[in-house]
């Protein structure tokens, strides 16, 4: 297949890890010759959604909503979201022991996200109630939801805000399993050929390189997305999940997708036809 003027869309969270994940083909500081990538930015959960459409070439998709979209994309081995030993956050207004939390409904920011099954994994069978991401924490704090699960920059802001921790679900996890939590993937659309999607994971493994090798310009760029919070705090939130888990996976962090999807299966969140063992990870480099 011909990669002469091929325009890729990418879909992904206008959120700083993200910003700091593409800042290398946003700016055109890599060459990409033959292949023109236009950046959508756009919420997780409405990603999912676009991907179940096959709306962008490429698209950031939370790991639980993969198996949904699968016959349309292949997952990438690089652009991985993983908490090493944290992740999604159960908070609450007034003290409240996981037990519970349980029984009270807990706002979550989309049933596609992975955060939502890794709360029904640690939880069981859980009220929920679907909120915007970013409504979730001054929802919990003016006291409209008792309970919430928090994702992106929340994740280090709660503490300073007067909510209190119920779990953190990637501590939970990691005890769990002793792997790291996934939460987040790119995926490359089957569509476009083998060999052109090898191509596209390439150029993104590229970027993410590129700006962990020149991390002062990445995160300068990044802090436009980081709705408000300070310097120090974009850097962190970043570091959290962009590191060398991003530019690939490792033995380890596929070993950690499948074996979420298949507790996700086993709860009856992940389409029972669809098996995480034959998960292809589009880009893996020779020596692995």
């Amino acid at each position: 297949m011909s990669n002469e003027s091929l325009k890729i869309r990418v879909g992904h969270s206008p959120d700083p890890d993200d910003a700091f994940m593409f800042y290398a083909l946003t700016t055109g500081a890599l060459e990409t010759p033959g292949r023109i990538y236009e950046h959508f930015l756009v919420d997780i959960d409405t990603l999912n959604e676009e991907a179940k459409k096959g709306t962008y070439e490429v698209s950031a998709v939370s790991i639980n909503s993969y198996p949904d979209v699968s016959h349309t994309y292949n997952l990438m081995n690089c652009g991985a979201s993983m908490g090493e030993g944290y992740g999604p956050i159960l908070i609450s207004k007034s003290k409240m022991s996981v037990e519970q939390a349980k029984h009270t409904e807990i706002a979550i920011p989309g049933l596609s996200t992975s955060s939502y099954l890794a709360l029904k994994l640690a939880l069981g069978d859980v009220k929920v109630k679907e909120i915007p991401f970013d409504e979730i924490l001054p929802g919990v704090m003016s006291g409209e939801y008792d309970a919430g699960v928090i994702i992106h920059e929340g994740q280090l802001t709660w503490k300073d805000l007067g909510v209190n921790l119920v779990i953190d679900l990637g501590v939970w996890w990691n005890t769990e399993t002793g792997l790291p939590l996934p939460l987040g993937g790119n995926v490359v659309r089957t569509d476009l050929g083998h060999e052109t999607c090898e191509i596209i994971a390439e150029d993104i493994r590229r970027s993410i390189e590129y700006s962990l090798s020149e991390p002062e310009l990445a995160l300068e760029f990044a802090r436009k997305w980081g709705r408000g919070i300070d310097k120090d705090t974009n850097e962190e939130f970043v570091r959290m999940y962009v590191n060398e888990r991003t530019i690939d996976y490792g033995e380890d962090g596929r070993e950690a997708v499948m074996l979420f999807l298949e507790k996700g299966k086993e709860i009856g969140l992940v389409r029972q036809d669809f098996n995480p063992r034959m998960i292809e990870f589009i880009g893996m480099m020779g020596n692995e």
